[in-house]
């Protein structure tokens, strides 16, 4: 068991032991836990002696907060104070199950807060109660993974293909917490790839965030990344989650490569009224994330109204909130709050969405505004759209968004549009959803994220890429009135549907407690009132048709004068709204300034381009087609729309008629001819 290879195999091969008790893919809830058990177990072995003699110096003494002193006695940020190893725990098979308990307690509390979230101790009774446990613990004792033996960063290659194996094997929710690699990795490449000559420095640190980390994939691969860049590099990763294993799972990753503990935080990045942003001064150098698609974010709606409402710009939601079925705005406006100045060199953003914050949301709608905000920033760098079925739990297509506030000087005022929705080749074996991968160029595969990355590199038109100036995707939307032209008639079938409107009905009702004198009076006057309100309009011509509503009006106040009713406003509007129809012929309805009142059916609304002249669109668009038409101008919103898909579109035209009436003519000749073999 020298390399890679064989570790993972044997480690693997423990799954043979849970066979009957667990299913294939619920074996990584015991092997996980235990390769990081036994990991932390091997590299503590060499100062167990001393952390144990310095904890018993320690005793009674007046130091309470002793965890600092044995981490460096265990030269480590992490220590264990129980008298027990694996080792200790083969030898005692009776007592298996409580010892390994108290092992894990004896872990410093970082440490042991990312082990417990494992929720490993009912599967320590669990396997007890098989009679399994003393034969895996045994199994994972044999086991060399002393840091002499396996560096950190091969310990870390060891985790992510187990991390890897056991999604694959969970493959109907491995999506919510594990992003193919590959798809990783072109990212990574995305936002690295303007900074190789700076990530080539000697002893260069960097600093990495991902706000929806799950098991840590999006961070491992990047450190990976710059680590062959330059084995001199650092990157310090962050990151926060809400799930308990995988956050678990990210926190071993992170102690069995040497990273910080403190690096990784639990709980939800929005607030669900207990947890929030747990790295709320931080700004980062990069971040990359891929978070859950199409996800209502119901649970912490009020969390984020409040900051919202409360802080503005000064908190994380200033340019507005999405809808509540789909938080994905919410995870990039969150990473474009933890942003560099760009006088401290500014931050790369990449992220992974479905192809809603593209389009969805009318302008003024909060996903217009915060798109509009982006772009106006000069933030949104590229778009690339992927193929799809490149997910574990979905099928659809997936776009990843490249946001920072460092462009390059000729992408300033830019942004490129990328369809790669072709670069990609079929999995022998399907995963879920995920049927298709992008090619890295190894074991014969094509080199679909070379390919991917030189096109976006380039920034050059061409089949699969697009520029455009920032302006091109927005635009105003106008809302286009016409005059309201009414004519009325008193006809006996019009009266008899104002009976049945609300506000005429409820004159025969009363507020009054039911069946009390007051409440009966009133009820009568109603009754009274709606007898003598038609019997007035009954003097009305029922032939006559107003062309003008003024006319109409005075002749209608004359009649209620006549009868001597003063008319309630809602029933007057009533009688108003039933006794009219939509007349082109009719003199146009005004207000009291005079000015014409628009007709809400006929309201329409134009989508003019930022490059263009309203007035110019109006004249040429609209005022030819309708020449009464005029534009709200109180109503005028600025919105800002991606439709990438229809600059890439590529007409296909219909196949001719004869080809198609000649294949109807086969399939009815194959028709007859099969009839005739059955009824012959």
């Amino acid at each position: 068991m020298n390399n890679f290879g064989d570790k993972v195999s044997f480690i693997w091969s423990v799954a043979d032991l849970l066979r009957g008790p667990y299913k294939p893919n619920q074996y990584r809830d015991v092997m996980l836990p235990l390769t990081v058990l036994r990991r932390l177990d091997c590299v503590l072995e060499p100062t167990k002696g001393k952390v144990l003699a310095k904890l018993n110096a320690l005793k009674g003494g007046s130091v309470k907060n002793i965890e600092p002193i044995l981490n460096r006695a265990a030269g480590q940020q992490f220590h264990n104070t129980s008298l027990l190893d694996f080792n200790k725990l083969k030898g005692d098979p009776n007592n298996i199950a409580a010892n390994l308990v108290s092992y894990t307690k004896g872990f410093s509390s970082k440490a042991r807060e990312v082990i417990e979230y494992f929720d490993f101790e009912p599967h320590i009774e669990k396997l007890d109660n098989a009679n399994r446990l003393y034969l895996v613990v045994k199994k994972f004792a044999e086991i060399d993974l002393h840091p002499d033996v396996v560096s950190n960063t091969e310990m870390g290659y060891i985790f992510e293909e187990l991390i890897r194996k056991f999604n694959e094997a969970a493959n109907e929710e491995a999506g919510d917490h594990f992003t193919p690699r590959e798809v990783i990795r072109l990212m990574v490449n995305l936002l690295f790839s303007q900074d190789n000559a700076i990530l080539t420095t000697k002893g260069i640190v960097r600093t990495l965030y991902d706000p929806a980390c799950g098991t840590g994939g999006m961070l491992s691969v990047s450190d990976e990344y710059l680590r062959e860049l330059n084995p001199d590099a650092r990157l310090e990763v962050y990151g926060q989650e809400y799930n308990r294993f995988a956050y678990a799972t990210c926190g071993s990753d992170m102690i069995i490569k040497g990273q910080s503990l403190e690096n990784i935080k639990f709980g939800d990045t929005f607030g669900d009224g207990k947890t929030s942003d747990g790295l709320p001064r931080h700004k980062f150098d990069y971040m990359l994330a891929n978070p859950p698609f199409g996800v209502e974010w119901k649970p912490e709606a009020d969390e984020v109204r409040k900051e919202y409402d409360q802080q503005g710009f000064t908190g994380r939601f200033g340019a507005g909130v999405p809808r509540i079925n789909d938080g994905s705005f919410l995870f990039l406006q969150h990473m474009i709050s933890k942003i560099k100045p760009v006088k401290d060199g500014g931050s790369r953003i990449g992220i992974v969405f479905n192809g809603s914050p593209l389009f969805t949301g009318d302008a003024g709608s909060g996903e217009s505004n915060i798109r509009q905000w982006i772009i106006e920033h000069d933030w949104l760098e590229a778009i690339i759209a992927m193929p799809d079925q490149l997910f574990y739990n979905t099928g659809i297509f997936t776009y990843i968004w490249i946001v920072t506030n460092r462009k390059e000087k000729k992408r300033r005022g830019k942004i490129q549009l990328i369809n790669a929705v072709e670069f990609y080749q079929k999995m022998r074996k399907s995963l879920g959803n995920k049927r298709n991968e992008i090619g890295d160029g190894q074991n014969g595969r094509p080199n679909h994220i070379a390919e991917i990355t030189r096109i976006y590199g380039e920034f050059k038109e061409s089949k699969y890429s697009k520029i455009f100036n920032n302006d091109d995707f927005g635009f105003r939307k106008i809302t286009v009135e016409r005059p309201l032209k009414l004519s009325f008639q008193a006809t006996a079938e019009r009266i008899k549907s104002l009976m049945e409107t609300k506000a005429f009905v409820n004159l025969a009702k009363s507020k009054r407690k039911k069946g009390s004198k007051i409440a009966l009076a009133e009820i009568e006057a109603g009754q009274k009132l709606q007898a003598d309100i038609l019997e007035a309009l009954k003097t009305l011509d029922a032939d006559k048709i107003y062309k003008n509503r003024d006319a109409f009006d005075k002749d209608l106040a004359v009649a209620m004068k006549a009868a001597d009713i003063k008319l309630p406003a809602p029933v007057k509007k009533a009688i108003l709204n039933t006794l009219c129809e939509r007349d082109e012929t009719a003199d146009v309805c005004t207000d009291k300034k005079g000015n014409p009142e628009p007709d809400t059916e006929l309201r329409d609304y134009e989508n003019v381009p930022l490059k263009e002249d309203i007035y110019e669109y109006f004249k040429r668009e609209v005022l030819q087609h309708v020449p009464d038409a005029w534009i709200d101008e109180s109503k005028t919103k600025v919105g800002y729309e991606i439709p990438l898909n229809r600059h890439f579109y590529e007409y296909t035209p219909p196949r001719p008629l004869a080809d198609i009436e000649s294949d109807i003519k086969a399939l009815e000749g194959d028709i007859v001819k099969m009839l005739g073999e059955v009824t012959g």
